[in-house]
């Protein structure tokens, strides 16, 4: 009598997502098996709490040995050590570089430097983010952040085929990467309403208008760096407000547009001239390195607040801004035509975004 006997024999590296998710956060591993014992794992499998341990500790040191090639991920798609499924590849990858929004916020705009990490333990204290997650995403930060600061061409696509990273996550760090580089304020009590969301639009729109990559593409550093002859351009808009003839021609038509259009008309009617002469008085400042760095400090200032305070409705916002530029353009001692859209283009977008609870 003869038996068949079927045999497979496989060193497919088995990834565990709940227990990389608890290695990721920080967990010790005793920690990670009383989590996996309270989510019922032991009634699933039958298993014992000395075989959990022991499997919970296995899956620690295989990510502990990815974690050196996680630094640099095309070294992990080509190695020949672990046998992973290019899918597993990818999330191991994404998660690897998720980061907590409470724990951005609080680094966004900061130095990526020792510094700041000396205050990761008071930053853990305050997001319930744990002290090894919290020093596992600032090092992605600045590991990502040195390696494209000085990279030619589109942050976005330098991150992506560094990092392997998917669409959002890298857009999401280019907006970290830029606002670290210009030391963008972010911190102020003020701004705290502001999400990482709100910045990362922001940090998008300016990249793509406000950069030396938005006219440039043969320059170093272009999606990183602010364009010091565009802001530098900025300072001729100050026409708009100091010829007092452009300034009330200017008005008339914004007003003309907006009569009976808008719920605010009074106040636009009354405080016009206040509202142009902020607008054009940020954009001539940019030039400045701390104007620059308070740049969402005074767009809350100026015109979050204030707009908050009468009432105004975000579609009022939107008409307002709206008819504000377009009606700059039909102006014709106004010979500025480009560097105005290219401003306030941005600018617009940036505070609709930015005008909500």
């Amino acid at each position: 009598m003869t038996s068949n006997l079927d045999i497979f024999v496989g060193n497919t590296t088995l990834i565990d997502e709940e227990v990389y998710q608890l290695w990721l956060d920080g967990y010790t591993v005793n920690d990670a098996v009383t989590r996996r014992i309270r989510s019922g794992i032991l009634e699933q499998t039958g298993a014992t709490v000395d075989v959990l341990q022991s499997d919970t500790m296995d899956h620690y040191r295989t990510f502990y040995m990815l974690e050196r090639l996680l630094h640099s991920p095309p070294k992990l798609l080509n190695q020949l050590l672990f046998q992973i499924p290019p899918c597993r590849q990818t999330m191991l990858i994404e998660r690897y570089y998720a980061f907590d929004e409470a724990f951005v916020r609080e680094v966004l705009g900061k130095k990526l430097s020792k510094g700041t990490k000396k205050d990761l333990d008071d930053i853990s204290v305050k997001t319930g983010v744990t002290l090894k997650s919290c020093r596992r995403q600032f090092d992605n930060f600045k590991r990502v952040f040195k390696a494209v600061e000085e990279l030619r061409g589109s942050l976005v696509e330098n991150i992506q085929q560094h990092f392997l990273l998917s669409d959002r996550l890298a857009g999401d760090y280019a907006a970290i990467v830029f606002f670290a580089n210009s030391r963008f304020e972010t911190g102020k009590k003020k701004l705290q309403y502001l999400t990482f969301e709100d910045f990362a639009y922001c940090a998008e729109q300016m990249i793509q208008n406000w950069t030396l990559g938005a006219v440039d593409t043969n320059v170093d550093d272009m999606d990183v760096d602010l364009d010091k002859e565009f802001l530098q351009g900025l300072k001729e808009l100050k026409i708009l407000i100091a010829d007092k003839d452009l300034l009330d021609l200017h008005k008339s038509l914004v007003c003309t547009a907006l009569r009976g259009k808008i719920s605010v008309y009074n106040e636009v009617e009354a405080n016009f001239k206040n509202l142009s002469r902020a607008l054009i008085n940020i954009a001539s400042k940019l030039t400045h390195s701390k104007d620059v760095r308070d740049f969402f400090v005074d767009l809350v200032e100026k015109f979050v607040e204030p707009f908050r305070s009468d009432k105004w409705s975000p579609n009022d916002v939107r008409l307002f801004l709206t008819q504000y530029t377009a009606c700059a353009h039909t102006l014709d001692a106004f010979r500025h035509q480009a560097l105005w859209e290219r401003y306030m283009g941005t600018l617009k977008a940036c505070l609709l975004k930015m005008y909500h609870d």
